[in-house]
């Protein structure tokens, strides 16, 4: 019996153990090269033409007042911050936008997540990137390449050259993995001039 399981048992398990070693070993290879050419094929600006929105209209967001608000004054207009939230005023009413860049804020609400990325600090509350420039935090765009772990609710759902994307505040996202984790990579900025 020893005989026949140093003979047959034995080397069976060993060629087992190696052929699914080196299957193991293809499937990441695979796995490696499909993330590469995916995130490729995205460049930094995209023209606002070529992106067709999943649902054709946004529903407008509108309030009466904006209690607590702080007056964020950019290109000689007024803008109201409150809530997280940006807000313009228009026939009476405050209507939620999305950040200007080059919005400044003295104070960032206490919800914000640090993320490190090519040397920089960024800030982000709700999908809005900003940076510490002296005492005040400035909306700017991400670098692509940039990850965050969550979208804001009202992100929408975009279609560009027959790929999926999600969009905030023209701010292109693609779904990838982090270490086993969901996580959103930008992948673009959507050009609206």
């Amino acid at each position: 019996m020893k005989t026949f399981i140093k003979s047959f048992v034995l080397p069976s398990l060993f060629i087992v153990a190696v052929a699914t070693q080196v299957s193991a070993q293809k499937r990441t290879t695979t796995t490696k090269t499909t993330t590469t050419i995916k995130r490729s094929t995205a460049s930094k600006r995209i023209p606002s033409k070529k992106v067709t929105y999943k649902k054709p209209t946004k529903k407008v967001v509108s309030v009466r007042n904006v209690p607590n608000r702080t007056v964020v004054t950019y290109k000689n207009q007024n803008y109201y911050y409150a809530n997280n939230k940006y807000y313009t005023q228009s026939r009476g009413r405050y209507i939620v936008i999305a950040p200007k860049i080059g919005f400044r804020v003295r104070v960032l609400p206490t919800n914000y997540k640090r993320i490190m990325f090519n040397n920089y600090n960024y800030y982000n509350v709700n999908g809005t990137f900003y940076i510490q420039i002296n005492n005040e935090y400035e909306v700017v765009e991400p670098e692509v390449g940039t990850v965050v772990y969550e979208l804001p609710d009202d992100y929408e759902k975009v279609v560009i050259d027959g790929q999926s994307y999600y969009e905030y505040a023209n701010i292109l996202y693609e779904k990838v993995q982090v270490d086993g984790t969901r996580a959103y990579e930008v992948v673009g900025i959507i050009d609206v001039n």
